[in-house]
């Protein structure tokens, strides 16, 4: 069934309780207990709140359309350290006018973003959202594939994945600002600059914000039916690289140990090892040799792995670890070029899910959720069993295919959803 949101008719927002007030009253324990559970009781003390935000996010959402189409034309490759700086000021300087405390984590291939907002009450823990700001697509995409906005859809090179979530999240922080309100919770958010290459470097910026969080919620797009996240499978890249020794390949074979037949025989024995339950295996690049008559010494190969749990996890990567060649004269290295662990599924209610759908449904949203099989930085907070969701970013589809594109009419109730998720206490989640 598609989760694809329908709001109901504009409210007068004049005739909702004016929400400022609420801002008034700081949330202290005595007040509102710092587990005041589900979004909806609160919605009922409130009751203009919710009305607010989702009137609110309808005037708004041109401007979050023209927003990520901005952020869309600011192209950020991964690896590009020059253009993803110059994304990175254009985000900060949104950030700050919405009040963030901004600052930028040097990275060799870009930097980072760690956004902060104080909360009303600074003793509860904090929200952590994650996101990034680069994106699979090569500088000079935009020459033959501009951004447009046809049909309902906005377009373009990254602008599902995941520029759409920034621009959303900045338009929360923005609308809750002038409503008169702060985040019921500080709130930290962290933009990493390399996430489309597994975050080798950005993976430090995410785990030194996750002790302590309530929930970490991630700004990628949901699924394209609008469910969100709430699994990813583990990811790992690894490189295989064989020396051997070159010869004369007709007139002293004897003498050479070809690093290419070495490859292709732990390419098959590597295969076996992904035969287990919850592993998936892909040979993405292969090279080696020089010339077909020139035994070759040398020789690599680029595997992409996926898991399910992390001890498959654990078991694959330990025993790729250990290959040894198979013919003398041949050295066998393996390198890990970046991994992110499994996050599983939680069995039974995810109650983070849960207060999703409750604020949800007090917005007039229906949201669900499954599990996912990419990775993302989620994967590093929900294999440590911390409370975490991922796909609240722009509804959409095609993430990285030429097709690539967000739905226009979902991003009022996206942005409505954001802002409730930063106005409303959070429930006491526990860990997984």
């Amino acid at each position: 069934m598609s989760q694809r949101v329908t709001t109901p008719p504009a409210a007068p927002v004049g005739a909702a309780p004016a929400p400022v007030g609420l801002a008034g009253t700081p949330a202290t324990a005595a007040a509102e207990p710092a587990q005041a559970a589900d979004p909806a009781s609160r919605a009922e003390a409130l009751p203009g709140l919710p009305r607010t935000l989702a009137a609110q996010a309808r005037t708004r959402s041109g401007g979050i359309r023209r927003r990520c189409a901005e952020l869309a034309t600011i192209e950020s490759p991964s690896g590009d350290a020059k253009r993803l700086n110059n994304l990175a000021e254009e985000l900060s300087a949104g950030y700050r006018a919405a009040g963030a405390e901004v600052s930028r984590v040097p990275g060799a291939a870009g930097d980072h973003l760690l956004l902060n907002w104080r909360g009303q009450d600074e003793s509860l823990p904090h929200l952590l959202f994650v996101g990034h700001h680069d994106t699979v697509w090569p500088a000079g995409t935009l020459a033959d594939w501009p951004v447009s906005e046809h049909d309902g859809v906005l377009s373009g090179p990254g602008v599902l994945d995941m520029k759409a979530g920034l621009a959303l999240l900045e338009g929360a922080f923005a609308l809750l600002a002038d409503l008169g309100l702060r985040p019921y919770h500080s709130v930290r958010v962290v933009v990493t600059a390399d996430e489309e290459v597994g975050s080798p470097d950005g993976r430090r910026v995410v785990e030194r914000q996750l002790p302590g969080a309530a929930a970490v919620l991630g700004l990628e797009p949901p699924h394209e039916d609008g469910r969100l996240k709430t699994a990813r499978r583990g990811v790992s890249r690894v490189k295989l690289t064989v020396t051997g020794h070159e010869a004369h390949a007709g007139n002293h074979p004897e003498d050479g140990t070809s690093a290419v037949d070495e490859l292709v025989d732990q390419l098959v024995a590597v295969r076996d090892l992904a035969h287990q339950p919850g592993t998936e295996l892909n040979t993405g690049r292969i090279r080696g040799g020089t010339r077909a008559n020139v035994v070759a010494g040398q020789a690599e190969a680029e595997l992409g792995l996926r898991f399910a749990t992390p001890e498959a996890q654990r078991s694959t990567l330990d025993s790729l670890a250990h290959l040894t060649a198979l013919r003398p004269g041949a050295l066998v290295r393996t390198e890990v070029l970046s991994s992110r662990p499994a996050w599983p599924e939680r069995a039974g209610d995810n109650a983070l899910l849960h207060h999703v759908r409750s604020l949800a449904a007090a917005l007039g949203q229906q949201v669900d959720g499954g599990p996912a099989g990419g990775a993302g930085d989620t994967n590093l907070a929900g294999a440590r069993g911390l409370p975490t969701l991922d796909g609240l970013g722009a509804v959409g589809a095609g993430p990285h295919a030429r097709d690539e594109r967000i739905e226009l009419d979902q991003l009022a109730p996206r942005l409505a959803l954001l802002t409730g998720l930063l106005a409303m206490p959070m429930p006491r989640l526990g860990s997984r």
